[in-house]
């Protein structure tokens, strides 16, 4: 079972086995339909499509950021039309480093899944293989997925002031409020600290070894335990790459604040930083 990383290899190796699913997650969100093209142009074989806006994001229900995270039973719904089963090993690719796919990653999780990893080096690392790809759509036959959440895993708004440690995942520049390209307001949630999800990876896109990964988180964490830090962004999607490499690492669980920043800076009654912390 694979439950964090896979590399291409090793995928290239079980793409004939049916009990694997593959889930392409390609999105750009300056426009939104890049992903779907790039799918449709030329995908690792087997592959079926997931759209971060449509098939990772819900209409709120939960929380109120740019990305709702879907209540259960639409999860299950929809992991089941993606053909995942109780006994399927899913890998989510993407041609972020994970960025987006890390995000299916966390939502399986959540709902009890673990058989779920990321490819690590993505898209990129399959064609420089030198892999076959192929175009078009592709569907899965429908599965019976089964699952339940880990609630404990999700921070909804009113629990953040209480979070024992918050954890901003963005880049350094919006966590301090110097700039900020989406949310209407920059700055962080007080009292946050600052680990950029970009920090997980190396300069050719793969993750940093789990040892250099443990010596990272550790030190964010300091001597709150993992299971007790809640990450979060700007929408709830880049914070699961640190959930993903905290898992990697070796350290177990966080939480996550799915409303993220863009949930948070819209309410005029809650409190905004700028600067470090």
């Amino acid at each position: 079972m694979f439950t964090t990383l896979i590399d291409a290899e090793t995928l290239h190796a079980n793409l004939d086995n049916s009990h694997w699913a593959v889930v392409d997650c390609r999105f750009k969100l300056a426009e939104p339909e890049a992903g779907r093209r790039a799918y449709q142009a030329g995908h690792i074989p087997g592959a079926v499509y997931a759209h971060l806006n449509k098939d990772l994001s819900n209409p709120a229900v939960t929380d109120y950021g740019r990305h709702p995270l879907p209540p259960p039973q639409e999860l299950i719904n929809r992991f089941s039309r993606m053909g995942i089963g109780t006994d399927t090993q899913v890998v989510a690719y993407d041609d972020a480093n994970g960025m987006i796919a890390a995000r299916l990653w966390w939502m399986l999780r959540y709902m009890g899944h673990q058989a779920v990893a990321v490819l690590d080096g993505g898209w990129q690392a399959w064609e420089a293989a030198g892999y076959a790809a192929r175009s078009g759509e592709e569907v899965r036959e429908t599965a019976a997925f089964r699952g339940r959440p880990h609630l404990e895993w999700l921070v909804l708004v009113e629990e953040v002031p209480h979070a024992p440690l918050l954890v901003d995942s963005r880049d350094a520049a919006r966590y301090r409020g110097e700039m900020e390209n989406i949310d209407p307001i920059a700055g962080h949630i007080p009292g946050a600290v600052n680990y950029d999800y970009q920090a997980n990876w190396t300069a050719d896109g793969r993750y940093r070894p789990a040892a250099v990964l443990r010596s990272q988180l550790a030190e964010v964490l300091g001597d709150t335990p993992p299971d007790q830090a809640t990450f979060y962004c700007g929408s709830g999607v880049t914070a699961c790459v640190n959930l993903l490499a905290l898992a990697h690492a070796g350290l177990g669980n966080g939480r996550l604040y799915a409303g993220s920043w863009s949930e948070w800076c819209r309410d005029p009654h809650l409190p905004k930083a700028t600067g470090s912390e």
